[in-house]
């Protein structure tokens, strides 16, 4: 894969990165924590370097898993953890802390979990409401003075609240979600990113699977999948999305790949700074997922999949009801 630089002084790296969302039990239904580790490894074997976690996944174990999966191999991979979110609560976000004192307590714990020396991205997960922005970053500014983080990342914050991070430490990289279906950072983020010299990381850049066209009814979610509680999975708007999907289809038999690799190559010629980390529980998504990188879309290409899949075509809200996002987040 061919690399890009990840930000203003930010690291050269492969352009597709691994989200370890998907391999939590209960998330895309059962995650074997062999098939997850070797799924890693294979990652690591193809060239993807940025793997990303947070320390709320699993109450901290995915990033254990994280970390037996990279032993012996940490100079092979970008470690991107989050912190904010407050673990063993009942519900997902359900509690944030973005206080200085938290924030450099809970990378000590990520470190030891990691079982690494520093952190290379250390992404603010969501913003805490009650803690102003300059404070926190101001916290997680000291953690990379003393040498135990080495970029500082922000998730589904708006471009004011990019700014005054920005102002206080510079950002490195915006985690935010961008897919086909997703397409909200078009509307000013892409600009502010790139006016301030920073990568942006796309998650759920394959739409939590839709984009796959393996989702087309609610019985294709296991019993313990989370992404039921996500309004585009509710049975109307699987269905209508589903369509969307099977628009696609054809243009990706022409470009000689499947939909999932168009919908990665797409974002791929969103820009050089764009770095989509989809997730994968299995080993053969991620050499699916490779491929990608080999699609070349021309200026035609990209007007025909925007003309079928505008912005905002897809049907449902992308987060449950009260999670926080981009949207509700403020201080």
């Amino acid at each position: 894969m061919k690399k890009r630089t990840m930000g203003k002084g930010g690291p050269e790296l492969a352009p597709l990165g691994l989200g370890c969302w998907a391999m939590i039990k209960g998330v895309y239904g059962q995650a074997p924590e062999d098939e997850s580790i070797a799924t890693i490894q294979r990652a690591l074997d193809l060239g993807f370097a940025l793997v990303d976690t947070a320390d709320v996944y699993d109450n901290g174990h995915n990033e254990e898993l994280l970390g037996m999966a990279i032993k012996g191999r940490r100079d092979q991979a970008i470690i991107s953890t989050k912190v904010g979110a407050v673990l063993n609560t009942p519900k997902f976000f359900s509690d944030l802390n973005g206080s200085p004192e938290y924030i450099k307590s809970a990378c000590e714990g990520s470190l030891k979990r990691l079982g690494i020396d520093v952190i290379d991205i250390y992404t603010l997960h969501r913003t805490d409401p009650k803690v102003p922005i300059e404070e926190t970053v101001g916290g997680m500014a000291d953690l990379v003075k003393a040498g135990k983080v080495r970029y500082l990342a922000l998730s589904e914050v708006s471009s004011d609240q990019l700014r005054r991070a920005h102002a206080i430490h510079p950002i490195t990289v915006l985690q935010n979600e961008y897919s086909l279906f997703s397409r909200d950072p078009e509307n000013n983020m892409l600009e502010t990113i790139r006016e301030l010299g920073v990568a942006f990381v796309a998650f759920a850049p394959l739409g939590r699977g839709q984009l796959t066209g393996r989702v087309k009814s609610t019985a294709d979610l296991d019993d313990e999948d989370r992404r039921k509680v996500f309004p585009r999975f509710n049975e109307e708007n699987i269905r209508r999305n589903a369509a969307l999907v099977e628009t696609l289809e054809g243009i990706a038999a022409e470009k000689g790949c499947t939909t999932p690799q168009l919908a990665l190559a797409w974002l791929l010629h969103q820009g050089d700074d764009i770095f989509p980390i989809p997730g994968a529980e299995k080993r053969e998504y991620v050499e699916q997922n490779i491929a990608a990188c080999d699609v070349a879309l021309s200026d035609t290409d990209l007007e025909q999949i925007d003309a079928v899949v505008p912005q905002g075509a897809a049907a449902g809200d992308r987060m449950p009801e009260g999670e926080p996002t981009l949207a509700t987040s403020s201080d």
